[in-house]
């Protein structure tokens, strides 16, 4: 094992104490083990205090020529998934790929300076991220929502079950990893409050919910007890817990049958804008989504379209609002 892969380890360890999602873990570890590759492969570094900015930004430089899926860190994996088949493969990788990889490379080596202390000088110090055009997120129309919705089966356990939860994250707007790990004793009914205890910023924190998902919640706490004595809200019919990846691929499918393009993700983000199109202010949508601060959520979600202010504007235009 080289020094590089120890510290890997090593940092992998502490990410997991600090119960980062599955999602993140495995964001790290791939792009942190394909900066390995390129140290040993290109420079025949495999010690993290050799590690100097210019290798860094010799990597940058790969990424943006090399192109998608070119790359592997086990050849064996090139066997099972066979990446040449892909209609992407060798493609332009995106600039928004290539800072998640900037960006998880900081992690790391920030970490071996600020905590572990086990190089001299941080090499990502001067290490600008890759500028990423932000592209606007589009809100989905209430007509679309309503044809998502109206693919689920609800007369099957899956199907009221994945209508449910797509109508919860969209009245809540809380993750769907912490949307998956919810248990019935979470839920406040008198003060129509959730309270998230696994939140990917470590923090606890209240979401809330409207008259109509507090019956819709009651009704399938019901039937769900029926059927399972999971302690899990969202469980499989087996009782584990629902994985991420297989409710995404249910509303991924339930969208496809209408023609709509969408993932869990984008219910949090439509929560977020509907919240302030419908005149709600941006310090309570920040505690409710649980960003640090105000900056962050604005930074996150402040990509309305030109019509989408065109409306706002004209509730709150000041001449309109006056008698003169």
């Amino acid at each position: 094992m080289t020094n590089f892969d120890f510290q890997l380890d090593n940092f992998m360890l502490y990410c997991s104490s600090k119960n980062l999602s599955r999602k993140t873990l495995a964001s790290y570890e791939q792009s942190l083990k394909l900066f390995g590759k390129f140290l040993q492969d290109q420079f025949q570094i495999e010690d993290v205090k050799k590690v100097q900015s210019g290798h860094i930004r010799q990597y940058i430089k790969y990424l943006r020529e090399r192109g998608k899926y070119s790359v592997v860190t086990d050849p064996s994996s090139k066997n099972n998934n066979h990446p040449e088949q892909r209609t992407d493969y060798k493609k332009d990788i995106s600039t928004t790929t290539i800072a998640n990889y900037v960006r998880n490379i900081k992690v790391f080596f920030n970490y071996l300076y600020k905590v572990e202390r086990e190089v001299p000088k941080n090499p990502v110090e001067n290490i600008e991220n890759p500028k990423v055009e932000r592209k606007i997120k589009k809100t989905l129309a209430p007509e679309e929502l309503k044809k998502v919705l109206g693919q689920f089966d609800k007369s099957a356990f899956h199907g009221y079950r994945n209508y449910v939860i797509t109508r919860l994250l969209l009245d809540t707007g809380m993750r769907i990893s912490e949307c998956l790990h919810l248990q019935p004793k979470s839920f406040d009914f008198k003060h129509k409050s959730i309270l998230i205890k696994n939140p990917k910023n470590g923090q606890e924190r209240y979401v809330y919910f409207s008259f109509k998902s507090a019956n819709e919640i009651k009704s399938w706490m019901r039937y769900k007890d029926r059927y399972s004595d999971s302690p899990f809200l969202f469980p499989t019919t087996r009782g584990t817990q629902l994985e991420l990846r297989n409710y995404e691929r249910a509303l991924k499918e339930a969208g496809e049958k209408v023609g709509i393009s969408i993932h869990p993700h984008q219910l949090r983000n439509n929560f977020a804008k509907y919240y302030i199109l419908n005149n709600g202010d941006w310090f309570s949508l920040c505690r409710i989504l649980g960003h640090s601060s105000v900056e962050v959520t604005q930074k996150a979600y402040l990509d309305f379209t030109d019509e989408e202010i065109g409306k706002k504007y004209q509730k709150h235009s000041p001449l309109a609002n006056m008698e003169l």
